[in-house]
Formats: C-alpha cells, sequence, structure tokens
C-alpha cells in the first residue's frame, strides 16, 4: 500500500496499513476468523474459550443465529434515518422494552454508540436539569478514586485515575473523588464493613466542602469493572450512598457499562440493592452484546419532561436510535430473557467463584476473588500475606493473560493506575456458558497460573 502523492513525484516511504491499537501489555494482536458460542478460532484454527467476553461484551455468545436474521432482517429493511425527525419499529419496542426491565423510576431511555457516550449523556442531562429547575450552580460532579467510566473527556474528568488525570487533565475539567469501598486492600483500623462506612461518609464530606448547593450528581459502578476488578461493596454502603445524595439533593447515576444487561444476574446490578436505586443509569456493551456498537441512557420521566419542556435535550449522536443497531440490541434482549440467561449468570458466576477460590487456596500468586454473577477477577499478588503486588517491570497481569492465550484462553487483563490499586484479570465468559465449560475454564485457567509460577 503507498501514501497516495499529489505532487506525482515518487513515494519516499511504505505505509505499513497497519490497524493502530492503544494496548498496553500484550504487544501482539492475532487475526480472529470465526467465532461461535463462547468460543473463538484464529487465521490458524486455534480454538480460544472466551473468558472474558472480549471486554466483558459478548454476553450472549459467538455466532447466534437470532441475531444474525435480525441484523439480515433490519438491513433488508432500512438501516438509518435521522433520531431527530424519525424512528422505526425496533428502536420504538427497544425503548419500550428497556425501561419494563429496568422497572419503577426508569422511564425513558436514550440510545448511543456505547458507553462513553452514554455517561456523556447522562451527564449532560443532569446538568440541563440542574439548569432548567433552577439549580446554575449544580456543576461538579463526583465520582471514586479509582473509577472507569470511559474514555471521552467528560467521561474521563469523572474517571479516577491519577495516571490519566496527569496526561489529560490540561484539557479536561477533573472532577472531585471520593474512596472507592474496597474490600481487599483495606487501611489499617478498618474491615469491610467499617471502611465501607468510611467511604460513605467521605462522600457527605467531600459534598459539603464542595459546597452542597455546587454539587450535581455523583457517579460509581455498583459492581466494579476495569478500575476496581469486580469490586462489590458490603451491601450497606449502597443504602447509605442513596441516603447521602437524597439528603443533599444530589442525582445518583449508576454506571452499568459493565455490570447491566443481565451481566450479575439481574438485569441492572442495581436491582441487587432495591433500596438503593440510582436516579440515571447507564449501560452498553453487553446490550448488544457487541453484535453492534451500542448503549443506553435510562432515566425517569420527572428528569425528562422538565428538560424536554426547556426546549429539549441539548445533546444528541448521528447514531442514536439507529435502526440497526437497535434491531439487534433488541434480538440480544430477547435472546437473553427467552434462554433464561440471567438465572444462568447467577448459578454459574456462584460456581465460577467457587472453584476460582480453590484454586486461589492452591497458589501463591492469587490474592483475592470477588464478583457477582459473571463479572469476576481474580487478583494477582506477588505475596499473599502482604497482599504485595508485582513491580511494574513484571506486567504480572498481562503476562498472565499471555500464557492464558497461548493455552486457548481469554482472559483481560488490568493494572489499575499503573499498579496503584492492585492488578487483576476479569473472569467473566458469556452468560451461555454451561457447567461443563466452567470447568473447562478452570483446567485452561489452573494450567495459566501452573505456568506462570513456575515462570517465577
Amino acid at each position: 500500500m503507498t501514501i497516495l502523492n499529489l505532487d506525482s513525484k515518487p513515494a519516499q516511504r511504505e505505509s505499513s496499513g497497519k490497524a493502530f491499537y492503544a494496548g498496553r501489555g500484550a504487544s501482539e494482536t492475532f487475526i480472529v476468523s470465526r467465532g461461535k458460542g463462547i468460543y473463538f478460532w484464529d487465521t490458524n484454527g486455534k480454538r480460544y474459550l472466551d473468558g472474558s467476553s472480549g471486554a466483558v461484551v459478548a454476553n450472549i455468545g459467538h455466532g447466534n443465529e437470532r441475531v444474525r436474521d435480525a441484523m439480515i432482517e433490519q438491513a433488508n429493511r432500512i438501516s438509518y434515518v435521522i433520531r431527530t425527525a424519525f424512528t422505526c419499529d425496533a428502536t420504538d419496542e427497544l425503548c419500550r422494552l428497556l425501561p419494563q426491565l429496568a422497572g419503577p423510576g426508569f422511564d425513558q431511555a436514550f440510545l448511543v454508540s456505547g458507553g462513553s457516550e452514554a455517561v456523556e449523556s447522562a451527564l449532560k442531562l443532569a446538568r440541563q436539569y440542574a439548569v432548567v429547575t433552577g439549580q446554575p450552580k449544580r456543576s461538579k460532579i463526583l465520582a471514586r478514586m479509582p473509577g472507569y467510566h470511559g474514555a471521552t473527556l467528560g467521561a474521563a474528568a469523572v474517571t479516577g485515575d491519577p495516571d490519566r488525570d496527569e496526561i489529560f487533565g490540561p484539557v479536561m475539567r477533573i472532577m472531585p473523588k471520593v474512596p472507592a469501598p474496597f474490600t481487599y486492600r483495606i487501611p489499617d483500623g478498618y474491615n469491610a464493613d467499617s471502611y465501607a462506612d468510611y467511604c460513605a461518609e467521605e462522600l457527605e464530606r467531600q459534598i459539603l466542602a464542595e459546597g452542597e448547593e455546587t454539587v450535581l450528581a455523583f457517579i460509581m459502578e455498583p459492581v466494579g469493572g476495569v478500575a476496581t476488578g469486580a469490586l462489590v461493596a458490603p451491601d450497606h454502603y449502597y443504602s447509605k450512598v442513596r441516603k447521602i445524595c437524597d439528603r443533599y439533593g444530589v442525582l445518583l447515576i449508576f454506571d452499568e457499562v459493565m455490570s447491566g444487561a443481565g451481566r450479575t444476574g439481574k438485569f441492572l446490578a442495581a436491582h441487587h440493592w432495591p433500596d438503593a436505586l440510582p436516579d440515571l443509569v447507564v449501560c452498553a456493551k453487553g446490550l448488544s452484546s457487541g453484535y453492534t456498537p451500542f448503549g443506553a441512557m435510562l432515566a425517569p420521566n420527572k428528569i425528562v419532561d422538565k428538560v424536554v419542556e426547556s426546549g429539549g435535550f441539548l445533546h444528541g449522536h448521528t447514531y442514536s436510535g439507529n435502526p440497526l443497531s437497535s434491531a439487534i440490541a433488541l434480538a440480544v434482549i430477547k435472546e437473553m430473557l427467552d434462554q433464561n440467561l440471567m438465572k444462568n449468570a447467577e448459578q454459574m458466576g456462584s460456581l465460577l467463584r467457587q472453584k476460582l477460590n480453590a484454586l486461589k487456596d492452591r497458589t501463591s500468586t492469587i490474592g483475592d476473588v470477588r464478583g457477582k454473577g459473571l463479572l469476576n477477577a481474580v487478583e494477582i499478588v506477588e505475596d499473599k500475606a502482604t497482599k504485595t503486588i508485582f513491580p511494574g517491570s513484571k506486567q504480572a497481569s498481562y503476562r498472565v493473560s499471555e500464557i492464558a492465550r497461548d493455552l486457548g484462553l481469554h482472559v483481560y487483563s488490568r493494572r489499575a493506575a499503573g499498579g496503584k490499586f492492585g492488578e487483576w484479570i476479569l473472569a467473566a465468559p458469556p452468560l451461555i456458558i454451561t457447567e461443563q465449560e466452567v470447568d473447562l475454564f478452570m483446567d485452561l485457567l489452573t494450567e495459566t497460573f501452573k505456568k506462570f509460577e513456575n515462570e517465577l
């Protein structure tokens, strides 16, 4: 492939024609030829068990024929219309179904093309709601350190990652942070319950320190993703956060980009804590199971109606409500419901954590196992007694994922904020996984850690 030269002079260099990736860790990517169920194959014919559903995306697995047929049917009808003037049957049906599954308090859906867009939409809706209801001073969005909410500048501003803040801080307004309620690495003098209380109290202190009249919202992942490794706080943390937000008129936003769409055994992870439901919730990833880029913000009438009355939501994306994506997401969700995959996520997740904990007891480098449903993390440590992580030069979590890949297992690895908060792999296979496939997953993971520890 030669670079186009408009001066009609000989090209001085050849283009590599290579896709640009920004990942850290493994430096090599492999070409995938096909996928079916919880497996995919590369062009050499090697099979991989998708132990992390890609990046915790492929909830219903690969090669689903129902979704394929929905794609073809919708493409034969129409693939795109501009959402401000037109809609289609699939979009309308999806926007009725999503609030039904989310339950009371979530009346309307705003469809987008991914998690970052969904988060941006929630932040902007919250801000516009504050302005049109006579609260223009409310502009600060509190979030947790660490935390992850997306790659666009608004989402990055509420992401708790000091390394990224250092690089991108000059081009965005970094929002205030409060501590995440870790259950593994807990400061001296606390246990998991008392530290969760402390973290909730820090939220209240931060609201008061910022000036309660200036705080717009608090955004958090009810079950952690890549920044906290499937963190699940003690139950009372959620109700305390809800009460604090109510006390000061702060909107509570749940980022369920990773934990939503049935991943934790319920449609929303929020449903595990019914006394702490958020005001706004964002979903993506599993909503379309990777068959199309997709996400959604779910909101109540009491917020949306005020914004509409003021002249409309001052926000939008070209592909919001895209007919083809809507039809795909609708087929994915119907497949999840018809196959009772939320129940399977609950049962297989419990079985998987049981087996992961047994593996932890047999190894010297697994420090913690945590999660809910089929969103789980395996924390990697150099010393289990002190919970010390490996030095950065070891790239331990990435090395584990490389060994696993060589054995035919894909796992998603993460060294959070350069290791400041630990490192782990996510054990989050598709929701269709069977008991026999859990056993195969564990066989491959066991061999992975055996090889990893032998290298040490």
